[in-house]
């Protein structure tokens, strides 16, 4: 989480930005009453993360509904990571990187205790439709590029 906290957009990959792009979007499109799967969906396609949409949406349904706290975003034009982001940031990146135990037990920190398993299964597709995109969080820009 401290990777990211406080960090300037402009010095995180795209993975980092895209997400947190996603995330401010979601709650802005919340905020206005309007659909944040359908406003979303041209980004999602663009970034050839279309597959992710739904499980994304739905991560964020069960923030917003069985977080154990009020999670705070940025506005979009927010050149800062704030701290809610920065921990899904994390937890994203946990699950590849440490694996599902660990997260699980960050998670039970975060979500009610029902929510844990769903919360995990979802930060995996995630995550899996993100390494398939080639933007998966940490990844270099010459790695994606060799495999383009």
């Amino acid at each position: 989480m401290y990777q990211y906290v406080d960090r300037p957009l402009s010095t995180l990959d795209e993975g980092c930005r895209f997400l947190v792009w996603s995330m401010r979007a979601w709650v802005t499109a919340i905020g206005k009453r309007h659909c944040p799967a359908q406003m979303l969906a041209p980004a999602f396609a663009k970034w050839r993360m279309i597959g992710a949409l739904q499980p994304f949406h739905r991560a964020m349904l069960l923030l917003n509904r069985e977080a154990l706290e009020t999670f705070q975003f940025c506005p979009v034009g927010c050149d800062h990571v704030s701290e809610h982001e920065a921990i899904l940031l994390e937890l994203v990146s946990s699950l590849r990187d440490r694996g599902p135990a660990p997260t699980r037990t960050t998670l039970e920190m975060v979500v009610a205790e029902d929510a844990v398993g769903d919360m995990l299964a979802t930060l995996g597709r995630i995550g899996s439709a993100l390494a398939i995109a080639g933007i998966f969080p940490g990844e270099t820009v010459a790695l994606r590029d060799r495999r383009d």
